[in-house]
């Protein structure tokens, strides 16, 4: 990992230093995909198939996951793994399920009253990658929030293995989660399908899940057309950095930086820390530790766009955090509640040397659909309000129009809208109020 001193930096340095990692040409990126959506729309199912076989190597007749299927994924999850997928379900439900907004009803002035009501969106789209790794974590923090909002249909996509089937651990996890509809279909073609419908996958209303470029790419293109769907938020490849003192364990540090950097070829792991020295330590505990890894491959790859940053304190350190805006970020220091205060851009915050970032990943309960590649200074992490609609109500009693009317319709007069004053005033006139 390169070791770059903040002081010394002029501002496109500092601006190369906090970079991420090329995620190719976007215009390419966005034409791939833009055909890709055009062939799932004419040819529904037949293009469905036709894409799974050109990037997962495997032809399949029905897109569907059977209920042999699943008994057979069933019977490959053992009971420890199940155990601890049925833990993590717990954690994220508790905490989920205190996110629910209650409704609001307010007269704001006698004969006006609004009401803000919560309403499930009717079909959602669960997308689920597999890549290098099956995530059955991904699929507990997507149906979680989703049957708590009480969204009727669920649907859950994800790609198939070259032997056909879905990873086993996804599949338990879906059904641990209550969801039962499962189709093998990956990549932005399984977004343009969530979006549009095929015979087989029916069409919903808003598309959730992380992926690569081109899952991220079909999202917000589908999200642009009224036909069809929305879209959650950006999340593409993981990224973390860590703000480090003194106090930070060199090899905990090291951990928590090859945890992410494991992910993707693409992920970017930063340290920003005060002590040259630490800085020195956890460069070479990266690369012993590494050795270690299985990922060996991604690891090299996203390590060479990896950096440690020395700041002057930790008020510099973390004014670097909220310019990188990191999906994830941890706080490796001394009282790092006190700090917490002055975090403004990040998507999940770790606090202290226990809190590894793995258990947000997982279990904690807290959500891992994040907003990444800078995105954190504008968009939250997946909750359960995401899942939801917030839907404002009116109703005006004639005393209140009395009252109120004469504004609105000067209002509308201001802004040369003579229809939607004519809307009051024919009211008022019926009440036999002078406009």
């Amino acid at each position: 990992m390169r070791i770059l001193t903040w002081q010394d930096l002029d501002e496109p340095a500092r601006r190369a230093a906090l970079a991420r990692p090329a995620l190719g040409r976007r215009d390419e990126v966005t034409a791939s995909v833009r055909e890709i959506i055009a062939a799932v729309r004419r040819d529904g199912d037949a293009a469905l198939r036709g894409l799974t076989e050109r990037f997962d190597g495997v032809r399949l007749e029905r897109l569907a996951v059977s209920a042999a299927e699943f008994a057979a994924a069933r019977a490959a999850v053992s009971s420890a793994q199940i155990a601890a997928l049925r833990r993590a379900i717990e954690n994220v439900t508790a905490f989920h399920a205190a996110q629910a907004l209650p409704a609001v009803a307010l007269e704001v002035m006698p004969g006006v009253r609004c009401e803000r009501i919560l309403r499930p969106i009717s079909s959602v789209g669960l997308y689920v990658p597999a890549g290098s790794a099956p995530l059955p974590s991904a699929v507990v923090m997507l149906a979680v929030p989703a049957r708590l909002a009480g969204c009727p249909q669920r649907v859950l996509c994800t790609p198939p293995g070259r032997d056909g089937d879905a990873h086993a651990a996804v599949l338990v996890a879906a059904e641990l989660c209550g969801i039962d509809t499962v189709f093998k279909v990956g990549g932005a073609h399984a977004v343009a399908a969530l979006a549009y419908g095929t015979a087989s996958i029916p069409k919903v209303d808003k598309v959730f899940g992380p992926g690569n470029a081109w899952v991220t790419e079909a999202k917000q293109l589908v999200a642009a057309d009224p036909e069809g769907a929305a879209c959650d938020l950006p999340a593409g490849p993981s990224e973390v950095l860590v703000v480090a003192d003194r106090s930070a364990r060199a090899e905990l540090v090291a951990a928590d930086l090859l945890a992410q950097a494991e992910h993707d070829a693409q992920s970017q792991a930063v340290l920003v820390t005060t002590d040259h020295g630490l800085a020195h330590e956890v460069a070479d505990a990266v690369e012993r530790q590494r050795r270690m890894l299985s990922r060996q491959s991604i690891l090299e790859r996203s390590l060479a766009a990896s950096r440690c940053i020395v700041a002057a304190d930790l008020a510099g350190a973390v004014a670097i955090a909220n310019a990188y805006a990191p999906e994830h970020l941890i706080l490796h220091v001394r009282e790092p509640r006190r700090w917490l205060e002055h975090v403004r851009n990040a998507g999940s915050v770790f606090l202290g040397p226990w809190s590894a970032e793995p258990l947000g990943d997982y279990c904690s309960g807290t959500n891992h659909v994040l907003p990444t590649y800078g995105y954190a200074r504008a968009y939250s992490g997946l909750s359960t309000l995401d899942f939801m609609k917030r839907i404002t109500v009116q109703e005006i009693s004639a005393g209140g129009l009395a009252e109120l009317g004469p504004v609105a319709a000067e209002l509308a007069r201001l802004e040369g809208l003579d229809a939607h004053a004519a809307a009051i005033t024919r009211r008022l006139a019926l009440l036999g109020t002078r406009p």
